[in-house]
């Protein structure tokens, strides 16, 4: 856990996003304590990407924090969506 924590920590995808030709949405949930929203990094940043969006799932009974990311009856939804929007 420590080495994944290291190794994310001076990582920067911020100049290269406006590179991102490809649909992509970008799904956090509220209570993320790896990537908390309340930082206002995603806002800004996925404007842009030219086909992004950002997702912010709220905190509630079938969040888990970071760990939401593993649980994919919360952001299914979001992700038919991108398949049915890309497709076209």
């Amino acid at each position: 856990m420590l080495y994944q924590f290291a190794s994310s920590s001076d990582y920067n995808p911020e100049p290269e996003l406006a590179r991102i030709q490809c649909w992509l949405t970008a799904v956090n949930s509220a209570d993320d304590q790896v990537n908390p929203p309340d930082l206002g990094v995603m806002e800004p940043n996925i404007k842009k990407v030219k086909h992004g969006r950002y997702v912010l799932i709220p905190d509630g009974p079938t969040t888990h924090g970071h760990g939401t990311h593993t649980l994919a009856n919360v952001w299914k939804q979001y992700l038919v969506q991108l398949l049915q929007e890309s497709a076209h």
